[in-house]
């Protein structure tokens, strides 16, 4: 049963001056509100899922001409009678239609009510309505894709099926419990054994996604070393395709670590150009360098920059044991006015000429796509933590089970695994929980 209450309204498009604005209501009642202010077919005899055009009026004065889509209950977003006013993108024309919703019995609706409401009637679970905010966000391939395989079910359906099953172990351990002093077993101990590896082998690689599914959502970090005036400010800036760094003859030119960000084939890559390596004397330039070093440490993808032989083995000898976990590039610069041969794998540039500067973005889409995990990536630390609690209850639940222990300790370890697989998709929930998770939800979603 579809719980419909009272009906709210909001911008449900970009604030400010455009061609149209969409302004969304729902709730029991949102059609009748809708219907008092609009001069056309009487929505409430629309069919669901038709747009119907007419005027909005305040009494005999014309608001403006719209069309207004009717979706009603259950087959709409929220599952709540709703509709959507498609109206003039007028700053003042919205502000009109919503204060005559609201004298019509609509409220303003708060961040992310529209969204929350989906969730309590059952329109999908925590864990894709948390996936709306993050497909609202994304601003490349990377990031989409991994919102819509989460809004799609993403893990929550590779753990429902998994969930149920240990449910009903629980309740046979639990019923074991009431025949304590019969000695009888409901639950056959080598069956909850596998179930529970079962649940972990979903567990474990979804929660080692974590780390790398969160740097394609905020963007792989890639640090730019070498020495000074080896070019590193200007393939920072070949790359962005923009004069984001100082670019100068002068030796000690970046003495901060400058970031920005660029997305390659879909991938958001945070690339920071460092100050140059080298021995110096000079206070400021040492703390740029202590920079570089820290830049380095944080980097998934390290560029080493070189234009002479001598400046690739210093770097080597410099930052090999610093490199070992990560992905390396080497970057021979100036190639097209050097004459020393490289390394048959290092890579040919010319930052100044932006020669090599496609094969080098292809190498890094190629480095950021190795060893990805499998379709479904964690990226929500909420969800995270939640994982490796469930799994740490996993973990006592398999050693209880190595000790033999009783029933009613077994049905304790089992119940907190279920708690934090309730969390993590809202079969358990409270309201501050709702509230810090829809508050950070734009107004109209």
């Amino acid at each position: 049963m579809i719980h419909q209450q009272e009906p709210i309204c909001a911008l449900a498009t970009a604030p400010g001056i455009g061609a149209i604005a969409v302004i969304r209501v729902s709730g029991f009642g949102a059609i009748e509100a809708t219907d008092a202010i609009f001069k056309g077919k009487l929505l409430a005899k629309a069919e669901s899922h038709t747009a119907n055009f007419g005027l909005i009026q305040d009494g005999d004065k014309i608001i403006d001409e719209v069309l207004v889509t009717v979706f009603k209950s259950p087959r709409s977003f929220t599952k709540e009678d709703s509709t959507e006013i498609s109206c003039h993108g007028s700053p003042f024309i919205v502000k009109e239609i919503l204060k005559l919703l609201m004298r019509n019995g609509c409220r303003m609706a708060k961040p992310g009510e529209f969204t929350q409401r989906a969730f309590v009637n059952g329109q999908f679970d925590l864990v894709q309505a948390e996936a709306v905010a993050d497909l609202i966000e994304a601003d490349n391939a990377a990031s989409h894709q991994l919102a819509i395989d989460q809004l799609r079910g993403g893990f929550s359906s590779q753990l429902k099926n998994l969930r149920e099953e240990l449910i009903h172990f629980a309740s046979m351990v639990e019923l074991e419990l009431d025949f304590g002093e019969e000695d009888v077993e409901f639950a056959d101990r080598d069956d909850l054994k596998k179930l529970i590896q079962d649940l972990q082998n979903t567990l474990v690689p979804l929660i080692e996604s974590y780390d790398s599914g969160n740097v394609l959502k905020e963007g792989i970090p890639v640090a730019i070393i070498g020495q000074p005036n080896v070019g590193k400010s200007t393939l920072l800036n070949a790359l962005l395709k923009e004069e984001k760094a100082i670019v100068t003859d002068i030796a000690g030119t970046t003495r901060d670590a400058i970031e920005d960000i660029m997305v390659v084939k879909g991938i958001k890559f945070r690339f920071i150009d460092t100050a140059g390596i080298r021995e110096t004397i000079d206070t400021v330039e040492t703390i740029g360098i202590e920079k570089s070093k820290n830049a380095l440490q944080k980097a998934r993808i390290v560029l080493f920059l070189y234009a002479e032989k001598a400046e690739r083995d210093f770097l080597a000898l410099q930052f090999e044991e610093l490199v070992k976990d990560k992905k390396v590039l080497w970057i021979k610069n100036k190639a097209d006015i050097s004459e020393q041969i490289a390394e048959q794998s290092d890579l040919l540039i010319s930052a100044k000429n932006n020669l090599g500067i496609s094969e080098l973005e292809d190498k890094l889409f190629q480095l950021a796509s190795e060893n990805q995990q499998g379709d479904t990536v964690l990226t929500n630390l909420r969800h995270y933590e939640l994982l490796v609690k469930t799994n740490e209850s996993l973990n006592d639940v398999l050693n209880g089970l190595s000790m033999s222990i009783t029933g009613d300790f077994l049905a304790q370890d089992i119940r907190m695994a279920l708690h934090y697989l309730g969390e993590l998709t809202g079969t358990i929930t409270t309201d501050d929980l709702l509230a810090n998770i829809f508050g950070k939800f734009c107004i109209g979603k």
